[in-house]
């Protein structure tokens, strides 16, 4: 099964809720004003008419971001499903050889060489000079104890300290400034702020959490996504629909969370809250949710991303942004069940936008597995389509 280009690709709302922008509607063309012509005589053997003015020409109005996101969506199958992917990197060259092959990002984990944010002609804008393509930077940048290359991008306070210590607005100002310095280092993603509350006491929770109550979790985490958004950086809530009160890490085992009835009347309110004052990006957990489809980690469950999509959920309303997996291959939830290439393919056939993986390996694997879910049925080709658009839609409102 081939992805079918003749088709026109449209958006719909999605734009909103990637960014807050309104596209201006182009002037209806004026008719020209009719012209009269002078046929009196001025004098025994002269005829004199008016001129006839020569019409200005109306201007062709501007392109859409929504127009341009769907030109950007390339045209052979493989390329496009290949910009689904986000991938771990761990220098310039890996990079480079990484975006050859397609990918539709890049995300900067721990173990990375940070002259890759600021040694010249080696750095991520030498990147971009010579991909000749946009494409997005990631990084896990929340303050505290996941902030990643501190060294180069500063240190900043925990979730739970500034939550603590700050009220939402001053909390918005101290992410601008992240914001812009990320930015300065050609990051264009944060996979932050956490909207996870810390209510069982997880270690992997903890004081990344902005608060144990859902609904100050979800004031704060807006404040951070404003703040990012104001410095060109795009924020992405995390973990949907809540990690906070799983059994137990997902980087190390297969984690439950309470059924869903009691997720969506108190985890999920973070969200709520969040998604109303300040759309952005999702990154959906690897947290088994009983009563919620499949016993399956959320990533991979088609109902979870229905959920998210519709709103279907206490406050909820309809999400039409970009929506992440967590990272495929470096959590044990995910790698004892599956190999990396059929959990990307069941993520994107769930609902995923962009499946992402810090090891940054397999890639080709994963897009040939895509690609038989294609063949088979498993994943639609408009779904692939629409996907790839709001990849696109998110660098054009990131001005790549």
């Amino acid at each position: 099964m081939t992805i079918d280009r003749r088709r026109p690709r449209a958006l719909g709302a999605l734009g909103a809720a990637l960014a807050l922008l309104v596209a201006a509607c182009a002037p209806a063309e004026e008719a020209p004003s009719p012209v009269a012509t002078d046929t009196s005589v001025t004098t025994s053997t002269t005829t004199s008419t008016s001129p006839r003015p020569t019409p200005t020409p109306t201007p062709a109005p501007e392109p859409t971001p929504e127009e341009i996101a769907a030109q950007r969506v390339p045209d052979d199958e493989r390329a496009t499903i290949a910009s689904l992917m986000v991938v771990g990197v761990t220098d310039y060259d890996d990079a480079l050889a990484k975006l050859r092959q397609g990918v539709g990002g890049i995300f900067i984990p721990s173990w990375a060489d940070s002259r890759l944010l600021h040694e010249p002609g080696r750095d991520v804008a030498a990147l971009r000079e010579a991909v000749g393509r946009p494409f997005s930077v990631s990084i896990d940048f929340e303050g505290g104890r996941v902030q990643r290359h501190s060294e180069v991008l500063g240190d900043h306070p925990s979730p739970r300290e500034l939550a603590a210590t700050m009220s939402p607005q001053q909390v918005e100002e101290a992410a601008h400034g992240l914001g812009r310095t990320l930015r300065a280092h050609g990051i264009t993603v944060d996979y932050a702020p956490v909207l996870d509350i810390h209510a069982a006491g997880l270690e992997v929770v903890g004081d990344r959490a902005f608060s144990a109550d859902p609904w100050v979790a979800g004031d704060y985490g807006a404040a951070f996504a404003r703040g990012l958004n104001r410095a060109g950086v795009a924020p992405v809530y995390k973990h949907f629909p809540g990690h906070g009160r799983a059994s137990g890490d997902t980087h190390h085992v297969a984690a439950v969370t309470p059924p869903w009835p009691e997720v969506a009347a108190h985890d999920a309110a973070a969200w709520a809250v969040a998604l109303k004052q300040r759309p952005a990006a999702v990154m959906v957990g690897h947290m088994i949710v009983p009563g919620l489809g499949e016993h399956v980690p959320a990533s991979l469950n088609p109902e979870v991303y229905r959920v998210l999509r519709e709103g279907d959920y206490p406050g909820g309303q309809p999400f039409h942004g970009l929506t992440y997996t967590d990272d495929l291959s470096g959590m044990r939830a995910i790698t004892d069940a599956m190999s990396l290439p059929e959990a990307v393919a069941r993520a994107l056939a769930a609902g995923a936008d962009q499946a992402l993986w810090s090891s940054g390996a397999e890639i080709g694997p994963a897009v040939d597995a895509v690609q038989h879910a294609l063949t088979q049925g498993e994943i639609s080709p408009e779904a692939v389509d629409a996907a790839a658009q709001r990849v696109q839609l998110q660098l054009v409102y990131a001005g790549l």
